[in-house]
């Protein structure tokens, strides 16, 4: 694969900042190294974001050579290396860009996200939580929307409901959200918001089997024959071996 031209032009861009006139070796200036290492940075994000995470680790590495205590190198090593099942040298990357970088909403929110893949529950849970202290974070809404699946885990139930609430309140664009309120909703028998936030999430996203199942439920609770029919359809067309659909046919 080859990095896409935009972000070839960037990388250039911030390399041509490095040429110097006369006999001044810019690798010898801080702000020649710094523009060198943000060059390695970007090229190491254009082949993570193609995929490629080993060719994304040797201009990573070139950066962390010229600035070994740069969070950002050290928070994208940690996604290449959460991406390749390294679990052990993500946990220390990520948290090396957190002790340099204490409190940053998006570092805490994206170790939460490689806790909770690992399954550490409990502790994604706090760093969640302490990012969710940030009220300026662009994406804080997603925060709280990872508090909620999170706290889901941990078999708080009704805790995660007012995170997810929290998360809408936010944007009352956030799909994954918005499907588990409605589910929610629905199994304590809370049928019209249940609705309503099924709704809203189909309008957002593409069914899976669980929106179809609980699409098939709600429709069968208002009598909505037709709809039932389709979606039930739907489900054994799309997604046949699937829990869901043996679930389906032991409802009909």
């Amino acid at each position: 694969m080859t990095l896409r031209p935009a972000l070839l032009l960037l990388a250039a861009s911030l390399l041509a900042g490095c040429v110097t006139t006369g006999n001044v070796d810019p690798m010898k200036t801080d702000k020649g190294r710094d523009e060198a290492r943000d060059a390695y940075i970007q090229l190491g994000i254009g082949y993570l974001q193609q995929g490629d995470t080993e060719r994304a680790k040797v201009p990573l590495k070139q950066a962390l050579d010229l600035d070994s205590s740069n969070p950002d190198v050290h928070a994208i090593l940690g996604v290449v290396f959460q991406a390749e099942m390294e679990p052990e040298l993500a946990d220390m990357h990520y948290r090396k860009a957190l002790s340099l970088r204490k409190g940053d909403a998006r570092l805490l929110n994206n170790y939460g996200g490689f806790l909770f893949e690992q399954k550490r529950y409990s502790e994604a849970l706090e760093f969640y939580q302490q990012a969710s202290q940030d009220t300026l974070y662009q994406e804080r809404s997603r925060v709280f929307e990872n508090l909620g699946l999170t706290s889901l885990q941990l078999k708080q139930r009704e805790q995660a409901k007012v995170y997810f609430e929290r998360s809408l309140r936010l944007n009352s664009r956030q799909p994954r959200a918005l499907m588990e309120m409605a589910q929610l909703s629905y199994e304590d028998k809370q049928y019209v918001p249940a609705r309503s936030y099924y709704e809203s999430y189909i309008a957002l996203a593409n069914h899976d089997a669980r929106s179809l199942l609980l699409g098939v439920r709600l429709a069968k609770i208002f009598e909505e024959r037709d709809n039932a029919a389709s979606l039930g359809l739907q489900l054994k067309r799309l997604y046949p071996g699937t829990p869901e659909y043996q679930q389906y046919l032991s409802e009909q």
